[in-house]
């Protein structure tokens, strides 16, 4: 049984998606799932919620590394295909997974030792996230910075609508969250979102020099330092993401929502100015074939969608 006195060990860890490692006093955990660019399906945030756990209770861990596996991503957020398959046919299952999110990130905010966020690629909506919940993040020179949300039928509000405002200001915190735009190294180091860019071959060097800096430094300071400048990243989170949960579970269930994913997963853009023509056409946006509103006058069936034609269940017409 799990126990704080006793913290359990990298081997003791049977994980299938995170990798646990631990060396000279900093923890290294890895989402391990490079085939699908360290996306985020619901085992991988219960196995990152325990890593976190175990690396605070370890008093033999000062510093925790966050990374993903591989050199093409750090993490692209939400795994779409689980979504697909899991969620957008029974929305209210959203609520359960944004749960372990918000579960992983509650671990990693409050783990109580300093945090780097390795970004050894692409970081991508939820991954930029979590790069935001670690307290530094050095990059490597051939990755970007990007929120997506509003191009996938989603809101960033998991963490990047409270934490880029501190991070970048309004301005920029908008321009990156509404416009959906690659944050190039360079523009991320000048914006704040990183502390430093080297190249890939340099980044390992790069965070143990970090991490011995860190661990030169007194660690119960460091922990109540950690949570004292954590007020203003802990403060719109907590009074935001349970109202963002309960929302994005139900917007779940929305048209434009169904469109995007289905965008995904064909590979092409959402139909933005068909979602828009709907708005200003006056049709019921909501709904993928309009309000349920229509009676069948043959077989009285009702609560049909008002752009059907015919019946759903004796194939008459329907008069609208």
């Amino acid at each position: 049984m799990d126990h704080f006195l006793n913290p359990a060990q990298p081997e003791d860890l049977d994980f299938q998606y995170v990798l646990y490692e631990k060396e000279n006093g900093v923890a290294k955990i890895t989402i391990n799932r490079p085939e699908v660019h360290n996306c985020l399906n619901f085992p991988t945030l219960r196995e990152m919620a325990r890593a976190f756990e175990t690396a605070s209770w370890d008093d033999e861990v000062g510093v925790v590394v966050l990374t993903g596996a591989g050199e093409k991503a750090f993490c692209t957020g939400a795994d779409l295909k689980e979504q697909k398959h899991d969620i957008i046919d029974r929305p209210h299952n959203y609520y359960k997974w944004m749960g372990a999110f918000i579960d992983a990130h509650e671990r990693l905010l409050n783990i109580g030792k300093p945090t780097i966020a390795r970004l050894n690629g692409i970081t991508v909506g939820g991954g930029n996230e979590f790069n935001m919940n670690c307290d530094l993040a050095i990059m490597a020179d051939h990755g970007y910075i990007r929120q997506v949300g509003n191009s996938h039928g989603s809101v960033a509000a998991g963490g990047a609508t409270q934490w880029l405002p501190i991070i970048v200001g309004d301005r920029r915190a908008r321009e990156i969250l509404w416009l959906n735009e690659e944050i190039s190294p360079q523009k991320a180091l000048e914006w704040g979102l990183v502390n430093e860019v080297v190249p890939y071959s340099q980044l390992d060097d790069a965070v143990n020099h970090m991490a011995q800096k860190l661990l030169n430094k007194l660690p119960e300071c460091v922990r109540y330092t950690k949570e004292q400048t954590n007020f203003w990243k802990k403060m719109p989170l907590a009074l935001t993401v349970g109202h963002a949960k309960d929302w994005l579970t139900v917007h779940t269930a929305a048209y434009e929502t169904f469109e995007a994913m289905k965008a995904f997963n064909e590979k092409r853009k959402p139909d933005y100015k068909m979602l828009r023509d709907r708005l200003a056409n006056g049709e019921a946006y909501e709904y993928l074939w309009g309000a349920n509103t229509v009676q069948c006058h043959q077989c009285g069936t009702s609560d049909l969608p008002e752009q059907f034609s015919h019946c759903g269940a004796c194939g008459a017409p329907l008069k609208k």
